[in-house]
């Protein structure tokens, strides 16, 4: 089977740590052109490495002219790695020159512009797609494994946090007004990086419980200014139908300082999971930071001691709950199931070679836009707002 031809919009952090890594580990993909703005060294053998694409990527095609990039007939698959911004406007590109395409998250800015999108990709016959990446972060995946298993029996109430102890960017958050696509519910970025909260703490709960009947917000400013960009959110998300006793809480602090983040905390009628999380949110992040090769045996791998805690009424895995004689329940460290990152490209190759359901749908990051809004209207409101 060929090989899926890959261009690569971009080439600052988000390209050459959360993108690149994970195509190259995958034999599916050949990477063939990279969009950098920044011209090319005269001489490549004295520049550093990551300094340029043409310095670490010799053989690959580099273009400076996003024109001259999608007019090449040679890429079949576009991956958008650039601020958030230009996403939806790079993916429809993208789309018009009869490419798939990739979107970094936060897919847009507006539910507005997602649908734009969705719908081009439909009139073209093209796959689109969103790079929820942390879907496939060992915690989460924990969880769900967790719910498909019926560990907890009917899950009363969910917190999901993405908390931070001094937040190292806040210093360089200056702005004051609003516009469609900030703050930290869409993903804040900065001159030192971008911090995507809301689109994955947010995605996780519609993942695992599906559009909810209302959202209630409360947005705030830890940073020390005041500003209507929020750093920080308690987002709560109501449901009905089965569902309606569910009450699902999401929150971004980026002034926490504990030796422990809380990550998950689940309850159900039948059991409890309370997870923090290790030194950054998933051991992927660090171990790509520090040059870790996807594909080495011990990638993402979690030390045991932030594994987390299952309680149950009855027991559920004798390997891992003893009968606790002073609370009476069962409980033990449940076992995080190994983050892979490389899940989401993998799942994108075999939909594209016609072996697989594609994983992360562009309707359903749409919802999440939309949770984004409603949080934003209940917070301006100070009301709870219903789905519409």
């Amino acid at each position: 089977m060929a090989r899926i031809k890959v261009g690569v919009v971009g080439y600052g952090f988000a390209a050459k740590s959360f993108h690149l890594p994970f195509i190259l580990a995958i034999p599916d993909y050949e990477v063939v052109a990279i969009l950098q703005r920044a011209e090319a060294p005269a001489d490549p053998a004295p520049a550093t490495k990551n300094s340029h694409c043409t310095v670490d990527f010799p053989h690959v095609k580099h273009y400076r002219s996003a024109e001259n990039f999608f007019a090449d007939p040679e890429i079949d698959f576009v991956v958008v790695a650039t601020h958030a911004d230009t996403h939806a406007t790079f993916a429809e590109q993208a789309l018009r020159a009869g490419k798939h395409v990739m979107v970094d998250k936060p897919f847009a800015r507006s539910t507005s512009e997602a649908d734009s999108v969705i719908e081009l990709a439909k009139q073209k016959g093209r796959v689109v797609t969103c790079f929820q990446n942390r879907r496939w972060d060992g915690d989460f995946q924990t969880v769900r494994e967790l719910v498909k298993q019926d560990a907890f029996g009917g899950i009363t109430e969910a917190e999901i946090h993405y908390d931070f102890d001094r937040a190292p960017w806040l210093h360089v958050l200056k702005k004051k007004e609003y516009t469609p696509g900030d703050g930290h519910m869409f993903g804040l970025g900065t001159p030192t990086g971008t911090a995507y909260l809301g689109t994955h703490s947010l995605d996780h709960a519609y993942v695992l419980f599906g559009r909810p009947a209302s959202v209630t917000a409360f947005l705030r400013t830890q940073r020390g200014i005041e500003s209507e960009v929020e750093d920080s959110f308690t987002v709560i998300l109501q449901y009905d139908g089965p569902q309606r006793g569910l009450l699902v809480t999401v929150k971004t602090s980026v002034v926490s300082p504990m030796a422990q983040q809380l990550k998950y905390w689940i309850r159900g009628t039948k059991s409890s999971y309370i997870k923090h999380q290790a030194r950054s949110t998933c051991p992927q992040e660090e171990q790509i930071a520090e040059g870790v090769d996807p594909l080495d045996h011990n990638f993402a791998a979690e030390p045991a001691r932030f594994q987390g805690t299952l309680t149950s009424y009855d027991e559920f895995d004798g390997e891992v709950q003893k009968f606790d004689e002073e609370s009476e329940r069962y409980v033990g460290k449940y076992p995080t199931v190994r983050g892979r990152w490389l899940g989401i490209y993998q799942n994108v190759a075999d939909h594209l070679n016609g072996k697989a359901e594609l994983a992360v749908k562009a309707n359903e990051v749409r919802d999440v836009l939309r949770i984004i809004e409603l949080a934003r209207e209940s917070h301006q409101k100070g009301a709870t707002v219903a789905w519409k």
